[in-house]
């Protein structure tokens, strides 16, 4: 008995090994083909390679689970979030889990991801939801989306961008929030004396104060521990437009 415990023990720890070695190395090809991308001066087009390279395997892209977000989701369940038909719009949706969570809840959802790949791999997932999956830049959005959403849940899609596109992308998101309408975002924080050393680049709260700029009022601001593959803190911010 006390020899079959010992081997299941043993058993356990190595498949943790495993699963940890694979993390590694697919947040370290992920960190490659960005590399490769911004060396050429394409700071986007990496996202379509990396599904591309998965070829339909989820587990060799880092961020899909094939889950919601469990920062956002906890956040979601604390505030007793409702969609009551509300029009939802989910920025950057990869493989679309958000975007079948905030339909679960409700919302009338669209959502949205530059990599074409990620989008019909998504259409594919959910297609039994009515979700509007659409490929799309958010430097070049549709106009008709600009001021048009009663939510906008950004969640991991400006921090691995290069820092210098960091105020851009921050105004291009909050130009999709309706008058009345409501922005949460989920990120990697640091402190503001914290300078970031690589990709994913984490957030600090004077960074995100600029979504004020943009005429958003901060309605909540949690944060959460991070775990054990990705120990960094994690920013739940909720932002308001008042009118």
């Amino acid at each position: 008995m006390e020899r079959c415990q010992i081997a299941d023990r043993n058993g356990d720890a190595f498949r943790m090994t495993e699963t940890k070695e694979t993390e590694i190395d697919r947040r370290a090809r992920t960190k490659e083909l960005a590399a490769q991308h911004l060396e050429r001066g394409d700071a986007l087009g990496w996202f379509d390679a990396l599904y591309k390279e998965a070829a339909g395997d989820n587990e060799k892209i880092p961020w899909a689970d094939l889950e919601p977000n469990r920062y956002f989701r906890t956040w979601a369940e604390g505030t007793v979030l409702k969609g009551a038909d509300r029009k939802a719009l989910v920025v950057g949706c990869g493989l679309g889990d958000d975007a079948r969570y905030l339909d679960d809840l409700g919302f009338k959802v669209t959502a949205f991801d530059i990599s074409p790949t990620a989008i019909e791999w998504a259409k594919r997932l959910h297609a039994d939801r009515d979700i509007q999956f659409e490929v799309m830049d958010v430097f070049e959005p549709f106009r008709e989306w600009l001021g048009n959403f009663d939510f906008v849940l950004e969640v991991y899609t400006i921090q691995p961008l290069p820092l210098e596109m960091r105020a851009r992308t921050i105004d291009s998101i909050a130009a999709f929030v309706a008058p009345f309408g409501e922005l949460v975002v989920v990120t990697r924080g640091r402190e503001d004396d914290e300078e970031p050393n690589e990709l994913p680049w984490p957030m600090s709260r004077a960074e995100l104060g600029r979504f004020a700029d943009n005429g958003l009022r901060q309605i909540s601001f949690d944060v959460m521990p991070g775990d054990d593959e990705t120990p960094e803190q994690r920013f739940i911010v909720a932002y308001r437009r008042d009118h």
